[in-house]
């Protein structure tokens, strides 16, 4: 049962946020990052848990095939974890960040009941409860990228809302036309069965439509009108982490790939990568940059899950977590600036480096994490996705995926160069000493740390691989 409150004590506790914020601004936020702190402690407990891949049945409704199962296994644990910590960290910097912005008992509310929507769709063993799971998340994110009520965020909120929930009508269909060919939507029971590949065609579209890849990206990057903490946990802890995550779970772990849909899932994760790199270089707004990066990180992910190979697949589980920390700490690490610049244009930024020293060396650790750089975690993430590739026998993918990692070397460079470097125009600037800069430092050291620790780490990714591939 502690896999239920997991998900049930946010979901439950994002209405007691909304309720408490009527008697006291601070009795809310403290009562959510009290809720976000239980929930990763759950987590935490159930990893015991993990190995033995426990499924729980709560009963079945009316409708045909939903029944109300959840299962607590290594990949639900493992992302459940480090989404509740990504989360917690991010509402710690939100009690400073968002403290002068109106509406804030709907952003509570929302973040709170955000995460719990993860929870729930990760743990979930059924197809049609993980759908449930999945459309509340796209609310919330509908919400939440409007959050400022301006009309172009408001615009940009529904592309997002319009292309998600396209996928996931699509996902759907495939999700009935499995129930209509298997007779069960239970994922344990659909481990190897043979279905149309019009079903897996609708439900592949459903998890590319959500982790914003090729040709269905426009949405996220226009989703940076949101606050920095709003997009952090976008980018790195709930939003696009489902869709690699679903494909995980459904495509490698349930129902499988098969080896007529291996080549076409590699090309988009291909195409992914270099397409977005390419619009990272060009591009000036610091977010939107931020935001084809995650796009492109988010296909390596997807390169390694589809080599459908041992190495392929630890080294996607590996760098989903180093993407998601360091990500995470580099929004943030922009918002701070947004916060004293009011600007986002790398071209009216620059020589920040000097007001804001511990902002800067947070934005530089979490960058050498994402651009793949020795010894970070995702250095190691990186050289096993390419190398799971490479052993599927198509080496131009490969040679082209690590130009697309020279690309994630040149944006991030020239980010962190038109941010912090060059001439000095905000002389009057200081850093502040608040829970926003340690919260950026905790991102930026962590994923430092985390690459001196893949050897624990691929213990716990080999658990889950022999889970997955089974």
């Amino acid at each position: 049962m502690l896999a239920i409150t997991t998900f049930s004590l946010p979901i439950i506790g994002s209405f007691l946020t909304l309720a408490a914020g009527r008697f006291s601004q601070r009795l809310r936020n403290s009562l959510a990052v009290l809720i976000m702190l239980l929930t990763f402690t759950c987590t935490l407990f159930l990893i015991p848990q993990a190995s033995t891949s426990q499924t729980l049945e709560l009963g079945s409704l009316s409708l045909p095939g939903l029944n109300l199962s959840f299962v607590v296994d290594g990949l639900g644990v493992y992302v459940a974890a480090t989404s509740s910590f990504i989360g917690l960290l991010i509402l710690l910097f939100s009690l400073t960040y968002m403290k002068s912005y109106e509406h804030q008992g709907e952003y509570y509310f929302l973040v709170v009941l955000f995460l719990g929507a993860m929870m729930g769709l990760v743990f979930s063993a059924n197809l049609l409860v993980m759908y449930i799971f999945w459309e509340i998340t796209a609310i919330c994110s509908w919400r939440l990228i409007g959050f400022y009520r301006k009309s172009q965020h408001l615009k940009n909120a529904d592309t997002a809302m319009l292309i998600t929930v396209f996928g996931s009508f699509l996902m759907l269909v495939g999700i009935e036309m499995v129930w209509h060919e298997t007779g069960t939507l239970d994922l344990n029971a659909l481990h190897g069965q043979q279905v149309s590949s019009w079903a897996l065609g609708f439900l592949l579209v459903g998890m590319l439509a959500k982790s914003a890849q090729v040709p269905m990206q426009i949405w996220l990057p226009a989703a940076g009108v949101a606050p920095s903490t709003v997009t952090a946990l976008l980018h790195a802890a709930v939003l696009v982490v489902i869709g690699v995550f679903a494909f995980a779970r459904v495509l490698v772990g349930g129902i499988g790939l098969p080896e007529a849909w291996q080549f076409p899932a590699l090309v988009i994760a291909l195409l992914t990568i270099l397409v977005t790199g390419s619009a990272a270089l060009l591009d000036f707004d610091a977010k939107r940059i931020l935001a084809y990066s995650t796009i492109a990180q988010l296909g390596y992910i997807l390169l390694g899950l589809a080599t459908l190979t041992s190495i392929g697949v630890a080294g996607a589980l590996i760098f989903l977590l180093a993407h998601s920390l360091a990500k995470a700490g580099l929004f943030l690490c922009i918002g701070i600036v947004e916060q004293h610049t009011h600007t986002r244009d790398i071209r009216e930024l620059g020589g920040l480096i000097r007001q804001m020293p511990m902002t800067a060396i947070a934005f530089i650790l979490c960058s050498l994490t994402i651009i793949g750089f020795p010894p970070t975690l995702g250095f190691f993430g990186k050289l096993m996705i390419l190398m799971g590739t490479l052993q599927t026998g198509y080496s131009l993918v490969v040679v082209l995926a690590v130009f697309g990692a020279l690309l994630t070397l040149l944006y991030m460079v020239r980010l962190f160069t038109g941010v912090f470097l060059g001439e000095e125009r905000w002389v009057q600037l200081q850093e502040s000493r608040s829970i926003m800069t340690v919260v950026v430092m905790v991102f930026a050291v962590l994923s430092v740390i985390a690459g001196f620790l893949v050897s624990p780490l691929m213990t716990a990714v080999n658990g889950i691989m022999t889970q997955l591939l089974r």
